[in-house]
């Protein structure tokens, strides 16, 4: 099947669409809806297997157990089961959980596959992150018990939400945490993936005020050996509502980690909604779908055309129309020239899709999107006349759609508010899902520490 006859011209494939209540428990039609808290990985065969959330698993019609996708080009994607039969017995012995959270999935040095699970109640931390073991994604998987727990009243972390990353040893470390106090990491040993410790909770790496909850959650570290540094990415505020993607970096694992301006994600004294660089949040383009609360990232590393890394942002995000329904996004994740990532303002649909049929100007009108840290609100994007000041390697004034750094000139918001801003970003070829073609799109921060984000094209 080409991806032509997944996504028609101009309209999404249909999991991207809103899904009614009573077709809520026909898995078969699900594709990429009703998946919180996603990671997704690469078999040997070229099968993408997708990891999510038991996000409807209160309902005695939905299985419980980590749901499961499978996808040949990370744009259609066919449900495919669970990978377990219900909640492993000591992770629900432990915290009374009916359904499992935010699985992380990963290839170990041995060859096998390590899955961390978590297993808890809405707003309690009496919670769990259990270990299972398998020859593939695929199964079947070895549950090998619980590795992090924490109780409400005895502790102040919360262990859910795991992810793992290896340092520049090449020693692996598991992150987690939710809400409470905040984010935390440890390290594992190398053979069996359980804390080098027993009873190890970790370093403190993030967290939040009080004052808005604690709300951060569904920690995602990569290292870069380019930079020699760990790129700590986190989410902000409700899922149900105001999810944001932020990011700031370290030069050790365990932190400390600081954002574009400097800011420490341990700073309680800021303002809540200074701390971290605000990459991703709600918005919409040309008055078409509105997108909300994208977050609980995780990062599909890969090898590209011509053996260049490439990266994926794995997020969910809502309806605006509904936010009752939410659906999984994969998006190109770029670094611009000081090596911060961005993030694609379009959902990737596939590389064919995205390809420019002939070069395009940087310069011209562009709908912009400003992610404001300081806002939850969803963004409408804004038409802007963007000036490339950069050439050469660093960029160019005609793109042809390859990833490139750029200088670009934005000029003050059309409302005559704000000066002109001048952007590290790149610019890459994208599908433009309002308009039904590929485009040409970018993504970059300017010298405040904003991030923007936009697509070529007037909004007429």
């Amino acid at each position: 099947m080409q991806i032509a006859d997944i996504i028609p011209a101009g309209k999404p494939p249909s999991e991207l669409l809103p899904l009614p209540a009573s077709a809520s428990v026909d898995s078969s039609a699900w594709g990429s809806r009703h998946a919180h808290d996603p990671t997704v990985v690469l078999d040997d065969d070229g099968t993408y297997y997708m990891f999510s959330t038991d996000a409807v698993a209160n309902s005695k019609d939905i299985p419980a157990g980590v749901h499961m996708r499978t996808s040949t080009d990370l744009v259609a994607w066919q449900y495919a089961g669970t990978a377990f039969d219900g909640v492993p017995g000591p992770a629900a012995e432990w915290s009374g959980a009916r359904g499992l959270w935010a699985p992380e999935v990963v290839r170990w040095p041995d060859g096998n596959w390590h899955m961390y699970y978590s297993a808890s109640t809405f707003g309690s931390n009496t919670s769990a992150i259990g270990l299972a073991v398998a020859p593939a994604p695929a199964g079947p998987w070895d549950d090998r018990g619980i590795v992090v727990a924490t109780r409400a009243g005895e502790h102040t972390q919360n262990a859910i939400d795991a992810a793992v990353a290896w340092d520049a040893d090449g020693a692996p470390w598991l992150t987690y945490g939710s809400f409470f106090s905040g984010i935390y990491t440890l390290p594992l040993d190398r053979i069996s993936g359980e804390p080098l410790a027993t009873g190890d909770l970790g370093t403190l790496i993030a967290r939040r005020h009080p004052s808005v909850d604690g709300a951060v959650e569904g920690a995602f570290v990569l290292y870069r050996a380019e930079e020699d540094r760990y790129v700590l990415f986190t989410s902000y505020d409700s899922l149900f509502s105001t999810y944001n993607v932020r990011v700031a970096v370290a030069d050790h694992i365990a932190g400390p980690y600081r954002d574009f301006r400097g800011n420490s994600l341990m700073d309680l004294t800021a303002p809540p909604a200074s701390t971290g660089t605000k990459l991703l949040g709600s918005y919409q383009f040309d008055g078409g779908t509105g997108w909300l609360a994208p977050g609980h990232n995780s990062v599909l590393t890969q090898a590209g055309p011509g053996g260049a890394t490439e990266y994926f942002v794995v997020h969910h995000v809502r309806f605006s129309a509904d936010p009752s329904q939410h659906v999984v996004q994969l998006r190109r994740l770029f670094f611009n020239a000081a090596s911060w990532p961005v993030i694609s303002p379009q959902p990737f649909a596939g590389r064919g899709r995205e390809a420019l049929a002939v070069p395009e100007p940087v310069a011209g009108l562009w709908r912009v999107l400003r992610f404001d840290p300081e806002s939850t609100d969803l963004v409408p994007a804004v038409e802007l006349e963007l000036e490339c000041l950069a050439s050469g390697k660093h960029g160019s004034a005609v793109s042809d759609g390859t990833p490139a750094h750029a200088r670009l000139l934005l000029p003050g918001l059309p409302d005559g508010s704000g000066a002109a801003k001048e952007l590290d970003a790149v610019v890459f070829g994208s599908w433009d899902w309002a308009r039904g073609h590929a485009a040409l799109s970018f993504s970059g921060i300017d010298q405040h520490g904003v991030a923007w984000s936009g697509t070529k094209g007037d909004l007429s």
